[in-house]
């Protein structure tokens, strides 16, 4: 059998180029760096003090450390051992964190003391927890602490992984609903390391500067050197791009992947001060993202630097990509007039469809009814790196799988649906309208955010704008545009009757005629670019007058 469990890789990569730097953190204050031979000596460490405390096969293990060398090399030693490694962010907020460890049931806590109190104080939803196992130290809290035995022990606790075998549970953000947990496979893992090397060049000669942890794992199995950001990667908006940038000039890093919310920040304090980054790649995912922001960008990177939006989700990911020269040369002018955001094409080995849109379960592709080219309907996705379900949620699973028997043999025989709605162009090119729990029923057109928000975003004023829909009828809305602004609206008033002729001007706006001021939209945590619609429409509620007509009551 090939041995397919991701933590292999790391170890011929340092075979391979043993003294090479593999990562450089902070620890304890102060910068240090690992070679790729020092990694995997920790990585076997890990697994032999992390097996002699009784960790197996199949084991559910909530890792909760700081992104750092302990971090990447536990994940590593916990892929060894055949564990199942839980992932949740921590700023998704108590109520759902809570949620999401009770929901998968870990059997293992490997965390810093905070969590490891934390457990002491919630425990309910770490009821299953049988043991309890603590990285770092704090004078408030007595105890062992798990250090890496030494060098060459951990080999023999190397377990050999099938393609199909689970790896880890990786949570979605729960942007539109509850986060769910999505069961990754070292398959999988395996083949978005292919797809990240193969597509967008990465390997051995790279340095990569990861805005959100996990990334730092893909680093570090292509055998490129990743430099751990001084950051909270869950306030990715937040940066200090003082922090940020200073790391990326000291270490000539050559690749990055983050949010929209860190590169608006950088930069912006880069142009301020006529720096030129080293950069030659950089990926930005997570929302969509504007063409002037992939502008700006490019003006603070070598000419010949390429910027990549790649399309996905946490239950697939890369699905479709695009680079930034095309987005601002040809399909950001179409964006700016409400065609929605252009995300690409579908990545070599990623299939995409766009079906009628459906409430409900879709047991059969049989069931499907398959749209034209240009005609928007729900996304749905087949191929290597996607997930086949969610962790111990089966009804969240037959909403978000399409059984297709006559595919068995082209990877697994199933599509995901994004749980977005788009449609493909004449080029192939795949076209972002919103998500579909955000549309917007009227009585005279189905309004889709994207598109719509993209009107009013062109306001001088207005920084973004979401569009959401008030009234008791779920098949009648009405739609409200909802803006962030740019600064202080001396004149509320003026700026409604501007966004109102903005609206009259686009056949697809002209029937919006409500519109509020919020100072700051409520964001997601993982990427601070994904406007939880739903919250706005709460607070929104309230705000709005509608008349009985507008309410969408039945007659």
């Amino acid at each position: 059998m090939i041995d397919c469990n991701i933590a292999t890789v790391l170890h011929h990569t340092a075979e391979a180029q043993p003294d090479q730097v593999g990562l450089v953190a902070l620890e304890d204050g102060q910068w240090r760096q690992w070679s790729f031979a020092q990694l995997r000596n920790n990585c076997d460490g890990f697994a032999a003090a992390l097996h002699a405390e009784g960790i197996q096969r199949g084991d559910r293990v909530m890792l909760m450390v700081r992104p750092s060398m302990a971090f990447i090399c536990l994940t590593f030693a916990l892929f060894q051992l055949g564990a199942v490694i839980i992932l949740i962010d921590p700023g998704m907020g108590y109520q759902n964190l809570l949620r999401c460890i009770g929901s998968v049931r870990p059997d293992i806590l490997v965390g810093i003391p905070q969590a490891i109190a934390f457990s002491r104080i919630f425990r309910q939803p770490f009821a299953t927890v049988r043991k309890r196992i603590t990285i770092g130290r704090a004078w408030w809290l007595p105890g062992k602490r798990l250090q890496p035995q030494r060098a060459g022990v951990g080999v023999q606790f190397r377990y050999q992984a099938a393609a199909d075998d689970p790896a880890a549970i990786i949570f979605t953000t729960g942007s539109t609903g509850p986060p769910k947990g999505v069961a990754y496979t070292h398959g999988i893992f395996h083949t978005q390391l292919r797809m990240i090397r193969d597509y967008y060049g990465i390997g051995p000669s790279d340095v990569d500067q990861p805005g959100f942890p996990l990334f730092g794992l893909f680093a570090a199995a292509l055998g490129a050197k990743a430099v751990i950001p001084d950051m909270d990667p869950t306030r990715p908006a937040r940066v200090n791009p003082e922090k940020f940038v200073h790391t990326l000039l000291a270490h000539q890093v050559s690749y990055s992947f983050g949010s929209p919310a860190i590169w608006n920040v950088v930069s912006r304090y880069c142009l301020d001060r006529k720096i030129v980054l080293p950069v030659r790649t950089v990926l930005m995912a997570g929302a969509p993202v504007p063409g002037y922001l992939v502008d700006r960008v490019k003006r603070i990177l070598p000419e010949a630097a390429r910027i990549f939006t790649p399309y996905g989700a946490t239950e697939s990911l890369p699905v479709a990509s695009i680079e930034g020269r095309e987005i601002v040369e040809v399909t950001w002018p179409l964006t700016r007039t409400g065609h929605g955001a252009c995300v690409g094409r579908a990545l070599p080995g990623m299939e995409i469809r766009i079906i009628e849109a459906v409430e409900g379960e879709i047991a059969s592709w049989r069931e499907v009814r398959e749209l034209g080219t240009g005609m928007i309907g729900e996304i749905v996705v087949r191929g290597p790196v996607v997930t086949r379900f969610y962790a111990d949620n089966e009804p969240e699973t037959r909403l978000a799988k399409i059984a297709d028997i006559a595919g068995i043999a082209n990877h697994g025989g199933f599509w995901h649906r994004m749980g977005d709605m788009g449609y493909l162009d004449v080029d192939g090119r795949l076209w972002f309208c919103g998500r579909k729990a955000h549309r917007v029923p009227t009585s005279r057109a189905m309004l889709y955010t994207i598109q719509c928000e993209a009107i009013f975003n062109e306001h001088p004023l207005v920084r973004r704008s979401a569009l959401i829909g008030l009234g008791d009828c779920p098949e009648k809305k009405t739609p409200v545009i909802v803006v962030e602004p740019e600064g202080l609206v001396r004149d509320q008033e003026r700026l409604f009757a501007e966004l109102r002729d903005l609206a009259r001007a686009n056949p697809l706006t002209e029937q919006i005629e409500h519109f509020l001021v919020h100072r700051s939209f409520p964001v997601d945590i993982r990427h601070n670019a994904k406007i939880f619609r739903e919250r706005l429409a709460d607070w929104a509620a309230g705000r709005v007058q509608l008349s009985a007509g507008d309410k969408g009551r039945p007659a």
